[in-house]
């Protein structure tokens, strides 16, 4: 198998990863399933756990279909795919949940441009309460307007 072509499935896989949370979040979260994100945007409870990490559970089973699929049925796309997806999930907890959400209080201190930027765009999205009139849907790849000041 050509390794630069599992590097470029997993990289693809990555990046597609952006553009599906940016769909999932506006169309699906702040649409049909507004039910289990709005915790996310209004704590109505004081469990640490809330019910829009859903989410994350449903991308996490969709990244072990993929590695089953490589390890069962040996159909060698799903390693990168599956490995992608994962590497997203682990970057989007670490930037939204740890990072930006504090859910764990590390990376207090990141203060350079980019995060700046990310934290700036996500408090915007945050600004609206109910689930229309949002902005801001990304995580990784924000508007340049945010960046600036």
């Amino acid at each position: 198998m050509n390794v630069l072509l599992w590097i470029a499935v997993f990289l693809g896989t990555f990046i597609i990863m952006e553009g599906m949370a940016w769909f999932t979040h506006k169309y699906v979260m702040h649409g049909f399933l507004w039910k289990l994100h709005k915790d996310h945007h209004r704590k109505d409870h004081s469990s640490w756990w809330e019910r829009n990490d859903l989410f994350f559970v449903f991308y996490a089973l969709v990244s072990i279909g993929c590695f089953l699929l490589w390890k069962y049925e040996d159909i060698w796309i799903g390693l990168p795919i599956g490995l992608g997806i994962l590497a997203y999930g682990i970057t989007y907890f670490t930037v939204h949940d740890i990072f930006i959400h504090q859910r764990f209080k590390i990376f207090r201190n990141a203060n350079n441009k980019y995060a700046k930027g990310i934290r700036r765009a996500h408090k915007m999205h945050h600004k609206h309460l109910g689930k229309d009139d949002g902005e801001c849907f990304g995580m990784l790849f924000v508007p340049f307007k945010y960046f600036r000041k």
